[in-house]
């Protein structure tokens, strides 16, 4: 097919949409696709790239507010019109439902192109985070209007899209995430690295990764931290990452080492090298961050929804507690952090849980997907998970 793809975020950003979307077009085009990217211009990247796997078009757009590598996309129904009348895509997937998503549905629909899309963020729920929680009911009407014109919306879970459905989303399917177990991989391990930090072998490094925005339950990480560092003071809190709180945090927390932005590729030394992963937010989708930790070989402690749901079995290949119970995350890490033989128990069932969670199974699914909402295939059908455990 001639599939293209309309996003807000796309690699060289690191952030789990961009990273999905940067290996969902590498593979497509892999497979014998011509997959074009529309995405906001970027002054560190050309107006036009044509890859071995995928071509890139910049749109225009504007930076976002505090996160200045990442840019809004502005409205482009008439360019994409345009483009699209002399080379006609087979279907359209949209990514992100800001301007630039919404006017390439209606570009789309306007031309008689199939249109999906993919509900990656909860916006709605970040209101709260930003002092804006008296705008949540339209931000949430905005992006049902988005998707709810759309053939097909993705979600990570099928959790999430029964939750989707009960807001009124409709047409929704399963669009999971992968984990490449090569880059994600105990084998990476670096004892260099663990010197660098102040650790040696006995030593329980905790990491942390991700972007520092106040979304992410900054608070009850570092409430964590503390209990866990009262616990065993041989444990090392590492933090990699950037984002809008970053200069608060390295202030409030000289004892935690920030080691700043990695690369894809050489963050899987990082995960490689820690002992313990504590996911404390509650607004992912899915928590790619998980599965990569866990991949890694690390003890792993979350709340029991999204990822965590999905792939830990609690108490034999990480710990996971109710979502409204804080101080039982707090209780959990604290266990992570003292408890040695449950670390080294824990740490190869994680490894195992998610192997089978393949990037090339993930996408195999999706281009089928992709091709029945086209037209191509026959229709859509459920999309078969690992069983959620429950709490």
């Amino acid at each position: 097919m001639n599939i293209a793809i309309v996003t807000e975020t796309f690699p060289p950003e690191v952030n789990g949409v961009a990273m999905t979307f940067g290996l969902i077009a590498r593979e497509l085009g892999r497979r014998g696709h011509r997959v074009t990217v529309y995405r906001p211009h970027r002054r560190d990247l050309p107006a036009a790239a044509r890859g071995a796997d995928h071509t890139e078009v910049a749109m225009p757009g504007m930076p976002i507010p505090g996160y200045p590598l990442l840019r809004l996309g502005l409205p482009a129904r008439g360019r994409l019109m345009r483009e699209w009348q002399q080379a006609r895509p087979d279907l359209v997937h949209v990514v992100t439902e800001g301007p630039l998503g919404a006017s390439a549905i209606t570009a789309a629909q306007r031309l008689g192109v199939p249109v999906t899309s993919s509900f990656h963020t909860n916006f709605h729920a970040y209101t709260g985070n930003y002092g804006f929680a008296p705008l949540r009911r339209s931000v949430l009407a905005w992006l049902r209007h988005v998707h709810n014109r759309t053939r097909r919306t993705f979600a990570p879970t099928q959790e999430l899209c029964d939750e989707l459905a009960v807001l009124g989303f409709r047409n929704l399917a399963v669009l999971s995430r992968g984990v490449d177990v090569a880059q994600f991989n105990p084998a990476r391990r670096s004892r260099e690295l663990r010197a660098s930090w102040g650790a040696d072998d006995t030593t329980p490094v905790v990491l942390h990764v991700g972007r520092m925005a106040p979304e992410k339950n900054y608070g009850l990480v570092f409430r964590a931290f503390d209990a866990m560092r009262a616990a065993n003071p041989r444990c090392r809190f590492v933090l990699a990452g950037e984002g809008p709180l970053k200069a608060q945090l390295c202030r409030e927390h000289p004892e935690c080492v920030f080691a700043g932005f990695f690369s894809r590729k050489e963050i899987g030394r990082y995960y490689a090298s820690a002992d313990i992963y504590i996911h404390a937010s509650l607004t992912e989708t899915f928590g790619n961050v998980l599965t990569e930790a866990m991949a890694s070989g690390l003890a792993v402690a979350g709340f029991n929804y999204a990822a965590a749901r999905q792939f830990i079995r609690d108490g034999e290949n990480g710990l996971t507690v109710p979502c409204d119970q804080p101080e039982a995350l707090i209780a959990a890490a604290v266990r992570l952090a003292t408890d040695d033989p449950l670390r080294r128990r824990l740490r190869p069932s994680a490894r195992a849980a998610v192997e089978a969670q393949s990037w090339e199974n993930v996408i195999t699914r999706f281009e089928a997907d992709l091709l029945a909402a086209a037209g191509v295939a026959g229709p859509l059908e459920p999309v078969p998970l690992p069983m959620a455990h429950p709490a």
